[in-house]
């Protein structure tokens, strides 16, 4: 039975809107696997409906393209390849050469989709003479850590920065130690995307000297910031780590990412003056998470919240002229109560040892940060994986933003083969 038009549209709206809410989702602070998997399998419901209606559901689908339409294009990209449609692939080709903001979606479709389904297509994209499907392609082959081979290499010669640090990141996803020393000779490039993703890729190879020039992406807001702070903490001296938090959080800009820092360190030391922080509104609810972090204590679960929210907006907000439009990236945190977290630390924090390194209330250890990353939220997660890096030095990255059941099965090979 073929659907209805209003029911197409339905499932073309639902799916290409939630695909952009599991691509905040895999970075939020308030999703864990389960989650994740629910989400997955509500967008794959609505891609069943457009696949039973045929060449109707991906028809509807590309007369819906447009300069910013991330959504349609990651739909249109899963039913073309699912189709083996080459004329729908050609075209969505096409209308990625003039719709640049389309990207993320055909990247998210790339990553989606099955392994053994998408690989021939990858294939074409590696080959291909422009630089953007080439990036395409080596981005697919990091999101699944499949290994390009020696193309790998040859991108990592390129003089397009936006394929070096695509290729860069996708190094440092497959952990080739092999492109340590010509990720090495990217290291001060003045690409901040290229001199971030060739930092990033040797720092979680062992690469010490990577360290330092992460630090400047981990101290400011931005799209590297936590990936930062997250290799950094996981592979820098702790001797080294503990004053540079400390200056992180003197400096007003600083602040949040060093109280970011103090919950991936990991030092119950640290509690009494994350409490501090809480009273402190621009920094409640991260110091709230930082002491999750530390301790394992979940602030809705154990009646840890503000009963009465205060009123803040940290933007944007409707004002036009209001220069401030990055929005809250604490938004969906809780907002947490100092006395009652102070109390409960009264209470609990007797288990914990100063000076050692504790996420979610456990020692930090690879079975630690393994239990974390079946059972943490995101952010949790990222770090975890991070963590796990240092611990299996050969071993690919472990895919935090990937499909929940790729994840899961990830999650049970490794403890088959534990």
């Amino acid at each position: 039975m073929v659907p209805i038009p209003s029911m197409l549209d339905q499932h073309a709206e639902e799916a290409c809107f939630l695909i952009l809410l599991h691509h905040y989702a895999v970075r939020g602070p308030h999703y864990n696997l389960d989650d994740l998997g629910k989400l997955d399998e509500r967008i794959d419901a609505h891609l069943d409906g457009l696949r039973i209606a045929g060449s109707s559901g991906l028809e509807l689908l590309l007369a819906q393209l447009g300069p910013h339409t991330v959504g349609e294009m990651f739909a249109s990209v899963v039913l073309a390849v699912e189709g083996n449609n080459a004329q729908a692939l050609s075209q969505l080709s096409e209308h990625l050469r003039r719709a640049a903001q389309t990207e993320q979606g055909y990247l998210m479709a790339l990553g989606w989709l099955d392994w053994q389904r998408v690989a021939p297509w990858i294939e074409r994209l590696l080959a291909s003479s422009e630089p953007l499907f080439r990036r395409l392609g080596l981005a697919a082959c990091g999101m699944h850590r499949q290994d390009p081979g020696p193309s790998l290499l040859t991108e990592l010669s390129r003089a397009d920065p936006n394929v070096l640090a695509r290729a860069a990141r996708t190094a440092g996803e497959l952990r080739r130690r092999d492109l340590m020393l010509a990720l090495g000779a990217h290291r001060l490039h003045t690409d901040p995307a290229t001199r971030f993703w060739a930092n990033w890729a040797t720092a979680q190879m062992g690469d010490e000297q990577a360290l330092e020039p992460l630090r400047p992406f981990a101290e400011q807001p931005g799209e590297f910031q936590y990936p930062a702070l997250c290799v950094v903490l996981a592979w820098q001296p702790r001797e080294h780590s503990i004053p540079w938090i400390r200056l992180m959080t003197q400096h007003t800009e600083q602040r949040r990412s060093g109280i970011q820092a103090i919950g991936l360190l990991g030092d119950p030391a640290n509690v009494p003056w994350l409490i501090q922080q809480m009273s402190d509104l621009p920094y409640a609810r991260v110091a709230g998470e930082a002491f999750s972090l530390i301790s394992g204590a979940d602030l809705a679960l154990l009646n840890l919240e503000l009963q009465d929210l205060p009123d803040f907006d940290a933007g944007p907000n409707d004002d036009p002229e209001d220069a401030n439009i990055d929005m809250d990236p604490d938004e969906n945190l809780p907002w947490p109560d100092p006395r009652r977290i102070a109390a409960w630390w009264q209470a609990h924090g007797g288990h914990f040892q100063a000076g050692i390194a504790y996420t979610l209330g456990l020692r930090q250890s690879e079975s630690s940060f393994r239990q974390i990353l079946a059972q943490g939220q995101q952010r949790q997660r990222i770090a975890a994986a991070c963590g796990i890096a240092r611990f299996r030095p050969d071993e690919v990255l472990f895919p935090t933003s990937a499909p929940a059941w790729r994840q899961k099965r990830l999650l049970g090979d490794a403890e088959r083969h534990s």
